[in-house]
């Protein structure tokens, strides 16, 4: 008979052991927009991972097809709600691809800049939680107050700070303000103030870097094969963005560059995020630079826009008007349309349905997220416990768009 003791050290003993099930959320610090994740541990090691979603289901789609396509913005607003704009401006897009119809060019510049705001809002809030779950608290903070300078603007824009509901079919609801561009170029340079001070007490710091750097990687053929987009694919070092690779709006007038990484990794995923805030910024200044000063910012006809409010209680003319649009609806002519835009997380698309009516007949989302998470998985066998934390917050998982 063989000693027991044979394969291990002078004095170890290896005694039989059963996998030990353990839970993980769905509410837990660490498990964003309340996810459950059930892994079992051989030791500290992961064995087996079984990510279960659903905990934040609304009913998204269903409640866009029981009002008019302009009532479907609040819904829409609540998909991602850390940049919400994004989600805005792509289903306006969606919408007006099925009508036939382009927004004046003032209205596509607002567009693009207030997405743009929202796209650094939706990193620095990810960055920000993703230091903070590994013990780095002061950087949260510093980039909570970057978020609030760029939520000022928004307030002033739109008159929310978080859900603005400020999208509408053929333009938006308000021009900019007199001052949208002062503001925006005042803003800009605190912003990038804060995010080179986080970076430098976080880049030099070694527990943070031996949290992220070689854990959760993965390759670009495995990120492609599971539909990943975004920062997470292009972490991988595939430069795919939407709005280089088929421009929308006026991006493919802009200079800027598509930040990728090599690995893969968790330290690539928060990079490529760091320098695509630098990269939103560079087309922030180029777009208010471009931007018409005045003309119009919804298309004339008066069958999809809003007539103004007091032509709406001065005239009949624009009561009917405004009567026929609430009540029954923006006339979609029927057909189906998919429109696809570079939201926060990667490609945001949505497949539409319409009857001939002023209501949706189908609406059908594309989450970005909802892909990136399936592949968490992989990512966790092998790793231990401690990191499923950054791993997961790198992945940018937000429920209310992953469930909607």
């Amino acid at each position: 008979m063989e000693p027991l003791d044979q394969d291990l050290e002078e004095g170890e003993l290896e005694l039989p052991a059963e996998p030990m099930m353990l839970n993980m959320g769905p509410s837990h610090p660490a498990m964003h927009g309340t996810v459950r994740i059930v892994v079992e541990l051989s030791g500290e090691t992961i064995t087996k991972a079984d990510v279960q979603i659903g905990y934040l289901h609304r009913g998204f789609e269903k409640m866009c097809e029981r009002g008019t396509w302009t009532q479907c913005y609040p819904y829409v607003d609540r998909l991602n709600y850390v940049s919400p704009m994004l989600n805005n401006v792509g289903f306006s897009l969606a919408v007006e691809k099925m009508l036939g119809i382009t927004v004046p060019e003032r209205a596509q510049y607002y567009r693009v800049a207030l997405g743009e705001l929202a796209r650094i809002c939706d990193h620095l809030t990810c960055n920000g939680a993703m230091a903070m779950e590994l013990g780095a608290f002061t950087p949260f903070l510093w980039y909570v107050r970057a978020r609030e300078m760029i939520w000022d603007i928004f307030e002033e824009e739109t008159g929310a700070r978080v859900t603005h509901s400020f999208g509408r079919v053929g333009g938006m609801a308000k021009p900019p303000t007199a001052y949208f561009k002062d503001l925006v170029r005042a803003t800009l340079p605190r912003v990038a103030s804060v995010v080179a001070e986080s970076e430098g007490l976080l880049l030099k710091n070694r527990i943070f870097l031996d949290r992220l750097e070689s854990v959760g990687k993965i390759s670009s053929a495995d990120a492609l094969e599971l539909s990943w987009t975004g920062p997470c694919l292009r972490s991988t070092g595939v430069p795919y963005d939407i709005r280089r690779a088929h421009p929308y709006l006026v991006y493919d007038r802009f200079e800027f560059d598509v930040p990728v990484g090599t690995t893969g990794d968790n330290y690539d995923r928060f990079m490529c995020r760091q320098e695509e805030i630098r990269q939103s910024m560079r087309i922030l200044e180029q777009c208010l630079e471009q931007m018409p000063d005045d003309g119009p910012i919804d298309v004339d006809d008066p069958r999809i826009v809003m007539p103004p409010k007091n032509e709406v209680y001065n005239t009949i003319e624009g009561t009917i008007q405004h009567f026929k649009i609430v009540m029954e609806g923006i006339k979609v002519p029927a057909g189906e349309v998919y429109s696809y835009t570079e939201g926060g997380n990667g490609e945001l698309g949505f497949y539409l349905v319409s009857d001939g009516s002023g209501t949706p007949y189908r609406v059908r989302i594309r989450p970005p997220c909802f892909a990136i998470t399936q592949g968490l998985e992989r990512l966790i066998v092998g790793a231990m416990i401690p990191d499923v934390v950054p791993t997961f917050g790198s992945m940018n998982m937000i429920g209310g768009e992953c469930d909607h």
